[in-house]
C-alpha cells in the first residue's frame, strides 16, 4: 500500500513504539509505519534536531533555529512551512498538547530526511519529518573521569557542524566510553585537536576566558555552547574558539561539558585532576543563564 495523502503505511513498514508523535503535520497516536524506500533510513540523508520544551516554549530556539536552516541549506534540503522560524514552535507544541505532557519539561526530538526515491543521487530537495516526545531527565552532575578518544577522531566536513549525518562516530565512541569504564570520552579531531564529547559540546576555563574547539575540529555546532557565549558576551567574559590541543585542556583550571540536557564539571582527565568545585566563572554564566 502506496504513501498517500499524509496516511502512514508500506508494504514493509518500520514500527515505532511511541504513544504519540508528528509526522509531516499529522498527529499519530502509539505506532506509525513510515513508507518505504525512506532516504533518512537508506542513505542517512538528513539530520536530526533535539530540543527541550518547558513552560517557556522550546529552550534556546534561536540556537536550533539556526542550526536547522544551516543543515538544511548544507544538504540541499528545503524545509516545509511547518518548520520555518515562524512556525516551529507552533509546530512542535501541537505534540506537547496532544501527548498530555505532565508539567515539567519534554525532550523533543526532530527528524528530517529528503523526501524521494533514487540511490545515491536524490531526485528532489523537498523533505519529510517526524517528531517525537518524551519527558525530560537533566543531567547536571559531576562526571567522575574522563579520557581522550584512542580509536575514533572527527572529521570536518561542510556538514559534520550538524547532528545526524556522522552519527556512527558517536556510537562508537560510545561503545568505546563503556568498554573502558569512563565517565565521559573526548574526542580529537584527526590532526589531534580537541573536539567535543559523545554527546556535548566541551569547554574549558583558564585566566578569566572560556575556551572551546572551532567548527573545524569537526565538532558539532552545540546549541547551549552558543548560547553560553551569547551570555559571556553580554557578561563581558572573554571567549575564544579555536583549535587546541589536549595539554591546553589538561592546563586548564576548569573542564566542563554542555548540551541542551546541562552543563557537567569534569573532575579528572586522564591523570590529571580538577577538583569538585564549580569555578566561580562558571557559575556567572550559570546565573545569567
Amino acid at each position: 500500500m502506496p504513501y498517500s495523502n499524509g496516511q502512514l503505511s508500506a508494504p514493509y513498514p518500520s514500527f515505532l513504539p511511541l504513544t504519540m508523535l508528528l509526522y509531516n503535520g499529522q498527529l499519530v497516536a502509539e505506532t506509525a509505519a513510515l513508507p518505504l524506500p525512506n532516504r533518512g533510513l537508506y542513505y542517512n540523508d538528513g539530520f536530526f534536531e533535539t530540543m527541550i520544551w518547558d513552560q517557556t516554549g522550546i529552550r534556546y530556539l534561536p540556537q536550533h533555529l539556526a542550526r536547522m536552516q544551516r543543515a538544511a541549506q548544507a544538504l540541499g534540503l528545503v524545509l516545509p512551512p511547518e518548520l520555518d522560524p515562524d512556525h516551529l514552535a507552533a509546530t512542535l507544541g501541537r505534540l506537547v498538547a496532544a501527548q498530555h505532557a505532565e508539567a515539567g519539561p519534554q525532550r523533543l526530538r526532530l527528524q528530517v530526511w529528503r523526501a524521494g526515491a533514487g540511490l545515491y543521487t536524490p531526485t528532489t530537495t523537498a523533505c519529510e519529518w517526524l517528531a517525537t516526545i518524551q519527558a525530560f531527565t537533566p543531567q547536571d552532575g559531576f562526571i567522575d573521569q574522563a579520557a581522550f578518544a584512542t580509536r575514533l577522531f572527527t572529521s570536518y566536513s561542510p556538514f559534520s557542524f550538524c547532528k545526524g549525518p556522522n552519527a556512527l562516530t558517536y556510537v562508537q565512541a560510545a561503545r568505546e566510553r563503556d568498554q573502558r569504564g569512563l565517565g565521559e570520552l573526548i574526542l580529537l579531531s584527526a590532526d589531534g585537536y580537541v573536539a567535543e564529547t559523545i554527546a556535548a559540546g566541551i569547554g574549558w576555563i583558564k585566566e578569566g576566558t572560556v575556551y572551546t574547539p572551532t567548527e573545524a575540529t569537526g565538532a558539532v555546532a552545540g546549541t547551549r555552547l552558543a548560547y553560553l557565549r551569547t551570555v559571556a558576551q553580554r557578561l563581558g567574559i572573554a571567549w575564544q574558539a579555536g583549535r587546541f590541543l589536549p595539554t591546553e585542556v589538561l592546563a586548564a583550571e576548569a573542564v566542563f561539558t554542555a548540551n541542551i540536557a546541562g552543563i557537567r564539571l569534569i573532575r579528572r582527565i586522564e591523570e590529571v585532576s580538577f577538583g569538585a568545585a564549580e569555578h566561580p566563572l562558571l557559575l556567572r554564566l550559570r546565573a545569567a543563564e
